[in-house]
This record gives structure tokens, C-alpha cells and sequence, in this order.
């Protein structure tokens, strides 16, 4: 399973133009709003430079990074929570996604037309967290009124009235224009809100779309935001990594893939196969070693027995796997072991 990022905004802010430079896959862009209907979907690699370290180490021809979703929602505009250009079906677009990555057009343009007929950051954020938000209300009152009752499954009644009492909770921190994700919620109520998939509840990132490193000032509640210019972005991807050298232009679209990784809480791990092949794998930190095994493979985790862990570093430091062994560098686990970032694991079934 891959984890997905749902890119979004309002129209002409430049979605489609950072979807393109991410996948290099040529997408419909045109300057008018609703050119993105059916969402664009791309697999992007993640940047891993631990990856072809290991690589060098162990002589390994393939490297396989490890990959994360990007999806090209089309523009919310005011009142997509009550289907106002097609707002239902693109809400529901990204009720699917992990986390949001929100493009804040910036740039000036005469012959981009904007919604809202004037560039307005701030404005702009304000409307789509509206959006979001009254669609999180619409779905918690349509639970409220039949009970408060997350799920079809045979809870007590006193597991029902605390699951209603979390929905009251978040819903009047709504009404009061406080999002899920800015609400400081316990482990179990975070848990038993999960099944919903609710909007504002989803890790959020700003791209703020500026043009000639003009960067606009923006309030420091909104946080995290990166300031790219998408267009230029855009024509280094279409170079090659010569001309890119020659022209002395670097990219900063994988900080931002990699802000988007960490914006998930997702951590990395590594198995090298058959002495042919190291490749890296997505985990969400802090899970257990077993949750490791079922990502390389299902019967892995089903016949899971023990597993021999180094990290990533101390393998690089010991230039060779016999060397690290002999320093007693790799260690035996077994199934509650919590997997660390960089962890490469062999798994002993």
C-alpha cells in the first residue's frame, strides 16, 4: 500500500503545473477553471541518499526507493460543500488521500484568471479550510442523528456515548473554525475518529506559488508552508541533468516530496534481496517489526520468527555486512521490536 497526497486548491493556482514537475507526466493545463476533472495520479520516488550509500557498500547494481502517491484534485471553489462546481465529488477525492498538499497561488498573472478576481494568500487558504470544514460538520451531524455511532459493530452503549461525546467535541471545535488537526486529541479519540476520514483531521502542507522569488507575507499560524515557484519548477523537469548542471538550476521539488513524507510520520526501512538488490520501504513510525514484515511480504508476517536489524549508518561505518556482524553491530529481534528510521532488516522466517 502506498500512501497518497492530495494536491488542491482553487482553480488556476497551479495544481496541475506541480503535478507535472513531480511525475513528468503531461497533464491537461489550461487557464480557465475545472480542466482537472478526473484526478491525475502519479507515483513519485521518494529522495533517499542513505539508499544508494547501503548501495555502495554491499555492491549492489539496483536500488528500489521507495514511493509515495501524488493526486491532482480539480479546484474547490466557495461552496463546494454543497456541490458548487462539482464540490462533492472533488471533496470526496480527497477524503481517499493521506494528507493534503494545498497550492496558495502567489504569482501575478493578466492572462491567468483568478476566482476571486485578486490575489489574496491568506483569503484563499481561509476559503478552502472552510470547505473542509463545513464538510466535516455535515458528516458529523449525519452521525449525531442516528447516535453518534461510528461504526455497524456490536460496541456497549457506554463505548457508543463516549464515540458520541469525541463527535460533540471535534464538531463544536469546528463551529468555532478550529480544524481537527489543530485540536489536541488523545490516542483514543483520534483512533475512534479515524474510520471517518475527515478532512481537516489530514496533516496539511501550503505551497505558496510565487513568481520571481517574491514571497508574500503570510500569518505564522499557517503552518508549514513552502514557497516554490511552480512554473519554474515545471521547466527543470523538463531538463536533462547535463543542461540542469550547465544552466546551475536545482530543483527544490524533493524537499518538498520529503516534507510531504514527513508530514505522514512515515519512516523508512530497508531489505537487501538476494544479494542482488537493496530496496526501501514506507512504514508509519513507530510500528512494530511484524507491520515491517507484511510491506516485503504477506507470509512473511504470518511466519515471521526473528529478524536481524542494523542501521543504516552503522552498516556504512562497517563498509560491509561480515564486518558489521563481526563487531556485533547486527542485532536480533524479535516481534515486538519497534522498526527505527534507516533500519535495515533481514527477516528470518
Amino acid at each position: 500500500m502506498s500512501f497518497s497526497i492530495g494536491i488542491i486548491g482553487l482553480p488556476n493556482t497551479g495544481k496541475s503545473t506541480l503535478f507535472q514537475a513531480l511525475t513528468k507526466n503531461q497533464v491537461d493545463i489550461a487557464n480557465y477553471p475545472f480542466t482537472t476533472i478526473t484526478p491525475n495520479i502519479g507515483v513519485v520516488a521518494v529522495p533517499d541518499q542513505r539508499l544508494e550509500k547501503i548501495a555502495q557498500i554491499i555492491h549492489l547494481q539496483k536500488v528500489t526507493p521507495t514511493i509515495i502517491k501524488f493526486v491532482d484534485i480539480a479546484g474547490l471553489v466557495k461552496g463546494a460543500h454543497k456541490g458548487e462546481g462539482l464540490g462533492n465529488q472533488f471533496l470526496a477525492q480527497i477524503r481517499e488521500c493521506d494528507a493534503i498538499l494545498e497550492i496558495v497561488r502567489a504569482f501575478t498573472g493578466e492572462n491567468i484568471e483568478h476566482v476571486e478576481k485578486s490575489i489574496n494568500p491568506e483569503r484563499d487558504i481561509e476559503i478552502i479550510k472552510n470547505e473542509l470544514i463545513m464538510k466535516d460538520l455535515e458528516t458529523l451531524e449525519k452521525i449525531l442523528e442516528k447516535g453518534g455511532k461510528i461504526l455497524n459493530t456490536g460496541l456497549g452503549s457506554s463505548q457508543v456515548l463516549a464515540q458520541e461525546e469525541t463527535l460533540r467535541k471535534i464538531r463544536d471545535n469546528l463551529l468555532e473554525e478550529k480544524t481537527i488537526n489543530q485540536l489536541d486529541l488523545n490516542e483514543k479519540e483520534a483512533s475512534q475518529i479515524k474510520p471517518l476520514q475527515l478532512l481537516t483531521a489530514k496533516p496539511i502542507i501550503y505551497v505558496i506559488n510565487i513568481s520571481k522569488g517574491d514571497i508574500p507575507a503570510i500569518s505564522k499560524q499557517i503552518t508549514p508552508t513552502v514557497a516554490l515557484d511552480l512554473k519554474l519548477e515545471q521547466e527543470i523537469s523538463e531538463l536533462s541533468e547535463t543542461e540542469a548542471k550547465a544552466l546551475q538550476i536545482d530543483s527544490r521539488l524533493d524537499q518538498l516530496i520529503i516534507s510531504s513524507y514527513d508530514a505522514l510520520n512515515l519512516i523508512t526501512f530497508y531489505t537487501i534481496k538476494g544479494g542482488k538488490e537493496v530496496r526501501a520501504w514506507t512504514l508509519e513510525n513507530e510500528a512494530n517489526i511484524l507491520e515491517a514484515a507484511g510491506k516485503v511480504h504477506s507470509d512473511f508476517r504470518e511466519k515471521f520468527i526473528k529478524a536481524e536489524v542494523i542501521g543504516w549508518k552503522e552498516l556504512v561505518d562497517s563498509q560491509s555486512w561480515v564486518k558489521a556482524k563481526e563487531k556485533g553491530k547486527i542485532r536480533t529481534v524479535g516481534k515486538e521490536y519497534a522498526v527505527k528510521n534507516g533500519d535495515i532488516i533481514e527477516f528470518k522466517i
